[in-house]
Parts: structure tokens; sequence; C-alpha cells
């Protein structure tokens, strides 16, 4: 009669002494502490979410200001004459809670105006001449070159949630806390960013989130790929077949000369990919 094996004294450790026996050889380099982790995520001792935010924070470590910031052409500003039901009505149809307030020169930032503070500007009983220059906060700039991983420090010392980039020639854009944040977890959406029909947004070079149900049409039409299945009409669908099963999130697989992660999905369907350019495709091979 055979005996069942006993359990490994590996099996018997609690997650934390695993996990120290997986660093028990230290990583050279980056590449090889990405390695350990996602074998720390594959034998079960690191949760894929854990996985994926750790990544990300490596990630961010890598990118300057310049890769992830709002381009100056995309930049909601109020002018400093604005009255209050102009800027009301960009408030509302922006959605956003910060604003740069310029002069009547677009690369003259006054300041911020955060939509929070122009409440008093309606509930007071009290009338008396507004001025958006009364309400503003200063502005912190900051250079395109500045390292995303100092500048979240820099956020969080300073409470700021904003930055005007400045380049050689003036301003170059900006940049927020939550877009920093974004890089880590993965997109972050409100409810403004429900009824958003925007099937794929850019952030920075090279990466990309894209919703799952994006048609194929329309992801070639943005990427001028050639990319066709007879079985599937959306990406999601060629992604998922990639896998070979229905991938969960944080799961990472390369596709059509992209690096593939889900950044959001449930037990039937994926909702929400992040697509990044291989090296390979980065140098100027076309995906198929």
């Amino acid at each position: 009669m055979s005996k069942d094996k006993p359990p490994s004294s590996n099996d018997k450790q609690p997650w934390w002494k695993q996990l120290k026996t997986t660093f028990s050889k230290t990583p050279q380099d980056r590449t090889a502490l990405i390695d350990v982790l996602r074998d720390s995520e594959a034998r079960n001792i690191m949760d894929p979410d854990v996985l994926m935010m750790l990544e990300g924070a490596l990630h961010v470590a890598e990118l300057q200001v310049r890769d992830i910031m709002v381009p100056r052409v995309q930049m909601v500003t109020i002018r400093h004459s604005a009255e209050p039901e102009s800027i009301m009505k960009t408030v509302i149809e922006s959605g956003h809670s910060r604003f740069p307030v310029v002069s009547d020169d677009q690369d003259d930032v006054l300041g911020i105006l955060l939509a929070k503070d122009l409440l008093s500007c309606f509930v007071s009983d009290e009338p008396e001449v507004f001025a958006v220059k009364k309400l503003m906060r200063p502005a912190v700039f900051v250079p395109e070159s500045k390292r995303l991983n100092v500048l979240l420090r820099d956020f969080r010392t300073n409470r700021n949630h904003m930055a005007i980039v400045v380049d050689e020639y003036g301003i170059a854009g900006l940049v927020t806390i939550e877009d920093i944040i974004e890089e880590i977890v993965g997109e972050i959406e409100d409810e403004t960013d429900l009824n958003e029909e925007a099937y794929i947004k850019q952030h920075g070079i090279n990466r990309y989130t894209v919703q799952a149900f994006t048609p194929i049409d329309e992801f070639n039409d943005y990427f001028g790929t050639k990319l066709g299945h007879d079985s599937y009409d959306t990406i999601g669908g060629m992604v998922i077949d990639e896998f070979g099963y229905l991938p969960k999130r944080g799961e990472i697989v390369d596709f059509s000369g992209y690096n593939v992660k889900v950044l959001r999905a449930d037990k039937r369907r994926i909702h929400l990919l992040r697509f990044e350019k291989t090296p390979v495709s980065q140098a100027g091979t076309q995906p198929a």
C-alpha cells in the first residue's frame, strides 16, 4: 500500500517565508527584479494586483514628466478676466477640478483655480466684485525632464495636485498627481469618465489604454495596423484569443508588436487594456 508523499518543507512555510526564500538571491538589475516578482505571482505568493502596482512603481522611476504630461494644446485654461458664469461653463464641460489661470498671453500662467473655490461666489449674501486673482492659488512649475518618482514625492510633501510643465520655449503642458498614480495602478475612472466614448487614450510615449470593446477597424485606423480576424469584431476578443483563456486583471501578453496588460476584468469579460509598444515596434517595425 503506497503512502502519500509527505508535504515538502516549502509547502509548510508561511507566505512571508516563501517570499523571503524567493528573494534569497539578490537581483542584479531591474529586469531581474521584475522576473523575481513575476515568478512570485506565478507561484501564488503575490497577488496579481500587487504585482501590477510594483511593476508600475518601477516603471514610474524610469519616466520623466514629458512622458505623461498633458500637452499645452490640450490644456483647459481660464482667462484671468473671465466672469463666473463663463468659468462655471468651462468647469462643467471639462469635468476637471483644477485649472491654470492665464493672462491674455496663453504662456503666462498666473496661478491655479480650484473649482470648489468658486462656490463661495454663488452662495455669498454680500455680492462683491469678482476677480479670479482673489481665488487662484500659486502655480508650481517643473521642468519636463523631472523624474516622475521625484515629482510624486514633491506632490505629497507640498500637498500639490497639479504642476505646470515648462521647457526652453515656455509652457509645454501640465501634469497632475492622478496622472502619476495611474501609471502605477492603472486607469482611474470617476463618474465623469463613464460616459466617455473614446476607445483609445494615449498616456505618454508608446503607452495607451484601450477599451476591450474597441472595434478592430477602429484600432487599425488609430494605430495604422492591419489586424483582422473572422471570429472577432473587437480588440478584446483578439487579445483573449492570444491568451487562450479569459485573463485576469494584471496578466500580460505580447500581442502583434505590443505588450498588453489587462487593467480591468471580471469573471465574464475583460474591460480595459494597456498597450505598450515593444522595443522592436518602437524601432520602426509596424505591427502586423
